[in-house]
Order: C-alpha cells, then structure tokens, then sequence
C-alpha cells in the first residue's frame, strides 16, 4: 500500500515537472542585454577601502571622553529644580508673549480663506479650453 502510495506521489510530481520544467528560449534582446552585462560588477567598480579611518584605540578615547562629559552634564541636570509652581499663571504668560507679537498676515487666515485662495491657485493652474477648429 505504501509503495503504491509512493509511486503515485512520485508519478504525479513527474508529472508537474515535465510541464514545468519545459525549457522556453530567450528572446534575442534578453540575451544579448545577459551578454552585455555578464562581467559587471567588476572589483575595480567598487570604491576602495578608506586609508584615513582612525585608530581603535582613538575612537575608543573619543568614546570615553563623551561617556564622562554625558555623565557630567546627568549630574548638572539633576541638581535643576524643575518644579512649576504655578501652571495656569506659567500659561498665562505664555499666552500673552504670543498675543504681543505682531504675526505675519498669512499667519491669521482662516480655514476657510486658506482653502479659497488653494481653489484659486487650482483654478489659475487649469489648462484653457481648447481651441475650435473651423
């Protein structure tokens, strides 16, 4: 029963790989573009190795040097006071700094303004009906 069983997987995968397996030629383009192609990439096209790359141990020093000036700045952090004692009077002077400055005029369109002047530039950017023929 198993050796049935297998002969017919077999016989059925044969099967598939003769109609698969058909070889289809190549158009002449195809193969005159894979000879024309066949040698690239050369080595030679490749960029070359860097000759100016620092020592290990120099980088290394580098590296060390940030890690100490890093954990000097975590301590100057951490000795900040960094409370707010009054958010909403903090807003509110926020607030008036930026109801002081002068803004831009573009800067105070509306929504709907801004989306009547894009109507406008889509209506200038149209290209003009076409000309009739006579």
């Amino acid at each position: 029963m198993v050796t049935l069983l297998s002969g017919a997987i077999l016989s059925g995968l044969a099967g598939c790989a003769a109609t698969h397996g058909d070889a289809v030629a190549p158009s002449p383009a195809v193969v005159a573009l894979v000879e024309d192609n066949r040698t690239y990439p050369r080595w030679e096209d490749f960029p070359a190795t860097p000759t100016d790359l620092p020592a290990a141990s120099v980088v290394a020093a580098q590296v060390a040097t940030l890690d100490v000036t890093g954990g000097a700045l975590a301590g100057e952090v951490s000795r900040l006071e960094w409370t707010l004692s009054d958010p909403d009077a903090y807003v509110a002077a926020v607030m008036a700094r930026i109801e002081a400055a002068r803004i831009a005029p573009a800067t105070a369109r509306t929504r709907a303004e801004i989306d009547a002047l894009a109507d406008e530039l889509r209506a200038r950017g149209r290209a003009p009906p076409p000309i009739p023929r006579r």
